[in-house]
């Protein structure tokens, strides 16, 4: 798979740097580098861009605001020197988050992340067997047929797995995981949960039974989850 990127930095040794290790990368397609954000602005929406390496601390327009004005499509990943920033590069969705001085072997594992979410966005979700989630500045890869629920926790949700006493932490809405998972494997049942159908076992008097963990099925799922399970029984 080839990506289209481009470069954004008010460094011009950065940019240079960031630049040749584009160019070296083979499937990586340079578009456009730009040395302020309100220059990238202007020329980005006219160009269909899969990742955009962003500095995070520039004059005028600083990366974390441009970040949330970028095409939903692109892929971010942030670049600076201040690490303080980190936190708030997730909270945009950031792909990844490079330190600078940036190596050749960071900027490629952040390359390979970029191709590896657009692969999995490609596949039909019906054969999708894990994704990939942030987690403490990780990107972890999760197995589908590992989870029990999902909880939702404000900014936040709770990836519980079978045999696996800690959930994993990830900062992601509720709903953009319920759009990464399959529905024929996967159900909302409250505003606060989403369950595995095959994991199952045990409802009691309204709720799914998970070990010592009581889901609620809220009433605004209760005919869809009567539905799932009257095809079952």
């Amino acid at each position: 798979m080839n990506l289209k990127c481009a470069i954004v930095d008010d460094e011009p040794l950065a940019l240079n740097l960031l630049e040749s290790y584009a160019t070296k990368t083979p499937f990586l397609e340079l578009v456009g580098k730009y040395s302020s954000a309100v220059q990238a602005m202007n020329d980005l929406p006219d160009k269909q861009v899969d990742l955009l390496l962003l500095d995070i601390q520039m004059p005028e327009l600083n990366g974390l605001e441009f970040s949330k004005m970028v095409n939903p499509h692109t892929r971010i990943v942030f670049t600076t020197a201040f690490d303080q920033y980190a936190i708030d590069g997730y909270k945009v969705n950031a792909l990844d988050y490079l330190l600078k001085p940036i190596s050749h072997v960071d900027f490629l594992q952040a390359a390979n992340k970029a191709v590896q979410w657009f692969e999995l966005m490609q596949q039909p979700k019906e054969e999708i067997e894990s994704i990939f989630v942030k987690s403490d500045y990780k990107l972890v890869q999760v197995e589908l047929k590992n989870i029990l629920y999902i909880e939702g926790l404000k900014d936040y949700i709770k990836i519980y797995e079978e045999n696996i006493p800690k959930p994993i932490l990830s900062l992601m809405s509720m709903k953009a995981m319920e759009e990464l998972l399959p529905s024929s494997r996967f159900m909302r049942v409250h505003r606060s949960f989403i369950v595995q159908k095959d994991k199952i076992r045990i409802i009691d008097r309204g709720r799914i039974v998970f070990g010592k963990n009581h889901i609620p099925i809220s009433d605004s799922y209760k005919q869809i989850f009567q539905n799932f399970l009257d095809k079952r029984s």
